[in-house]
C-alpha cells in the first residue's frame, strides 16, 4: 500500500511539474513576443521617426531614436527598414544600409499587418515583433523589427524551470513523506490489512450474516443504520426496500441503540416486542480502541428460545431432583437396611416415617402457596440439591405467591430465581461456616412481586456491590463466570423492577427482588 501511494504521487507531481513548466516556457515566450510587438508600435507611432522618412539622410535621423528605445527597452535590436527593406537602422552600424535579413517582413511591407515571427537574422535564431510604418495618407512606408535572440528567452526559461524543479523536488520529498505518514494512518485504520485482504473480509462477512438465522442491526456513530441482514427484516417484518444509511429511529422509532451509543454500556439478553413478536435482544458497543464507532444488535423470536429453553430446563429440573432423590434414598435405605440388621425395627419405622411426613409437608406447603408449577418444580429441586450439599434450604412460612399473570413471563422469572438460588446454594457450600443455610422469602402484593434469598456464605463486601452485576465479574476462576446475576438485573430492570443486595442475618448475602405487576417489557424494539 505504501508503495502504490508513494507512487502514484510521484507520479502526480511530476506530471504536475512537467506540465507547469511547459506552461511556463510558453508563457516566457508569449509575454516576450507581446513585449517585442508593443515596443515595435510604439516605435512605428513615433512622429519623429515617421517624418526623417522625408529627409535627405533618413538613417541619420532614425538610428539614434531606435538606439535610445533599444537601450531602455532591453531589446536586443531595434531595426527600421524602407519600404525595400534596406536598414535605416541596426545595433552594428556598419550593416545599415544593408537589407533585412529574415524574409519575415512581408506581411508587414505588402499587407500592412502587425505579427510576431520567429526568424534567423543578422545577429542569430531570435523572437520579433514586426509592425509597418505608415505615412500621413496611410501608404506603408517602412518597417519597425524589435527582436530579442531565442538564446536569451531560452536562458530565461531556464532559469524558470530550474525554479519549477527545484518547487517539483521540495514537492516530492514532501509528498513521499505524506504518503508515509498517510499509508502509515490508513495502515492503522485497517488493522493492517491490504485491500484485497479488506475486500475478502467483507465479502466474507456478507455471506455469514446472511447465513446466520439471527437478526442483525449494525449502526455508525451517527445513528444511520450500516447493515441490516434478511433474517432481521424478516423478524421486524420490514419492507423489502433499501435502508441503508437511515437513521434507526426513522426506521425503528422506539429502538435503543442510541442508548447504547450514548451510554457504551451493553445490554442482553433483553425482552421486548415487536411487529407484535415477543424477541430476545442483545445490543453492545463497537469500539476502535477507547473510542465508540456504532452498536451492533442482534435478536431471535423468543418462541424459539423459550422452546429450547423449555425443554432444557424440564430436563435439566429432572435430572437434578432425580439425582438428588437417588442419592437421598440411597442414603436413607443403607440406614433403613443398618437399623433393620441391627434389630432396631421401631427406630426404622421412626425414620421412614419422619422422612415420608417431612416430604408430604414440603409438597403440600408448596402446592398451597406457591400453586404456580414451574415456580414450585423450582423450590422442590433446589430443596433437594440443597439436601444432597447438607445445606438447610428453609421455605419461609410466610411466604405466598399466587399464579403469575399472563403478562408477566414466567420462564424470565424462573430464570432469575434459579440464579439467585443457584448463587446462595454455591457460596454457601464453598463457605467455612458452621450453619450452612440458605433462606427464601417469595410475596405477592397487589403491586409486586418481592423475592429475598439470604444465605449464611461469606456475604458481599461493600465495594462489590456494584460490581457483582457487571456481566463477566466473578470471584471465582474458571470459564462463563460473571453471568448469573448480570442476567439476573437485566431480567429485573427489564419487567420494569430493580435487585439490591444487603447483608443477612447470618452475615453471608441477601438479594431482594421487586418486580412490578404492571412492568414495561415490550416498551422497546430491537
Amino acid at each position: 500500500m505504501i508503495l502504490l501511494i508513494t507512487i502514484g504521487i510521484i507520479l502526480i507531481i511530476s506530471s504536475v511539474g512537467a506540465v507547469f513548466s511547459s506552461i511556463v516556457a510558453s508563457s516566457i515566450e508569449e509575454q516576450i513576443g507581446k513585449r517585442a510587438l508593443s515596443v515595435a508600435k510604439i516605435v512605428a507611432h513615433d512622429p519623429e521617426l515617421r517624418g526623417a522618412f522625408q529627409s535627405s539622410s533618413p538613417s541619420e535621423l532614425i538610428q539614434p531614436i531606435a538606439e535610445n528605445v533599444r537601450l531602455q527597452t532591453g531589446a536586443e535590436f531595434v531595426v527600421v527598414g524602407n519600404r525595400d527593406g534596406i536598414r535605416y537602422s541596426h545595433p552594428l552600424p556598419d550593416r545599415i544600409g544593408k537589407s533585412m535579413v529574415g524574409g519575415d517582413n512581408e506581411p508587414g511591407l505588402i499587407y500592412g499587418q502587425s505579427y510576431i515571427s520567429k526568424a534567423i537574422g543578422s545577429l542569430g535564431p531570435s523572437l520579433r515583433g514586426k509592425v509597418p510604418i505608415r505615412d500621413d495618407n496611410g501608404a506603408v512606408i517602412g518597417i519597425v523589427s524589435v527582436g530579442f535572440l531565442l538564446e536569451d528567452i531560452e536562458e530565461a526559461i531556464d532559469d524558470y524551470q530550474e525554479k519549477v524543479f527545484l518547487i517539483t523536488l521540495i514537492a516530492l520529498v514532501c509528498g513521499i513523506a505524506f504518503a508515509i505518514g498517510l499509508s502509515r494512518y490508513l495502515k492503522r485504520l485497517t488493522l493492517g490489512l491490504e485491500p484485497e485482504e479488506i475486500a475478502a473480509l467483507y465479502v466474507e462477512r456478507n455471506a455469514v450474516l446472511e447465513s446466520v438465522r439471527e437478526g442483525i442491526v449494525a449502526i455508525d456513530r451517527n445513528s444511520e443504520i450500516t447493515m441490516m441482514n434478511k433474517a432481521a427484516i424478516r423478524i421486524l417484518e420490514l419492507p423489502e426496500e433499501d435502508i441503508q444509511r437511515k437513521h434507526i429511529l426513522d426506521v425503528l422509532p422506539d429502538s435503543r441503540m442510541p442508548e447504547v451509543l450514548e451510554t457504551g454500556e451493553q445490554q442482553l439478553d433483553r425482552e421486548t416486542i415487536t411487529s407484535g413478536k415477543e424477541i430476545i435482544v442483545n445490543r453492545l458497543p463497537i469500539k476502535l480502541g477507547d473510542k465508540i464507532v456504532g452498536v451492533v444488535s442482534s435478536f431471535r423470536p423468543k418462541s424459539e428460545i423459550d422452546k429450547l429453553t423449555s425443554e432444557l430446563s424440564q430436563v435439566r429440573r429432572y435430572a437434578d431432583v432425580l439425582r438428588a432423590q437417588t442419592h437421598e434414598f440411597h442414603n436413607l435405605l443403607y440406614t433403613i437396611s443398618g437399623l433393620l440388621q441391627l434389630g432396631s425395627v421401631q427406630e426404622a419405622i421412626e425414620l421412614i416415617t419422619s422422612e415420608t411426613t417431612a416430604q408430604e409437608e414440603l409438597l403440600l406447603f408448596v402446592a398451597r402457596r406457591i400453586p404456580d408449577p414451574m415456580i414450585g418444580a423450582l423450590l422442590l429441586g433446589m430443596h433437594n440439591r440443597a439436601k444432597e450439599l447438607k445445606i438447610q434450604l428453609v421455605i419461609d412460612q410466610d411466604s405466598h405467591l399466587k399464579v403469575l399473570p399472563a403478562h408477566i413471563n414466567r420462564q424470565q422469572v424462573i430464570v432469575l430465581l434459579g440464579n439467585l438460588l443457584q448463587n446462595a446454594l454455591e457460596a454457601v457450600n464453598d463457605a467455612a461456616v458452621s450453619q450452612k443455610r440458605v433462606d427464601v422469602y417469595l410475596a405477592d402484593t397487589e403491586e409486586e412481586l418481592l423475592f429475598e434469598i439470604a444465605d449464611s456464605g461469606p456475604g458481599v463486601p461493600d465495594e462489590w456491590r456494584e460490581k457483582i452485576f457487571a456481566y463477566g465479574f466473578s470471584t471465582k476462576e474458571g470459564e462463563d463466570r460473571g453471568l448469573g446475576l448480570a442476567k439476573v438485573r437485566g431480567i429485573a430492570e427489564e419487567m420494569g423492577g430493580y435487585i439490591v443486595v444487603g447483608k443477612s442475618d447470618w452475615g453471608g448475602a441477601l438479594f431482594t427482588v421487586s418486580l412490578p405487576k404492571e412492568g414495561r417489557i415490550g416498551s422497546e424494539e430491537a
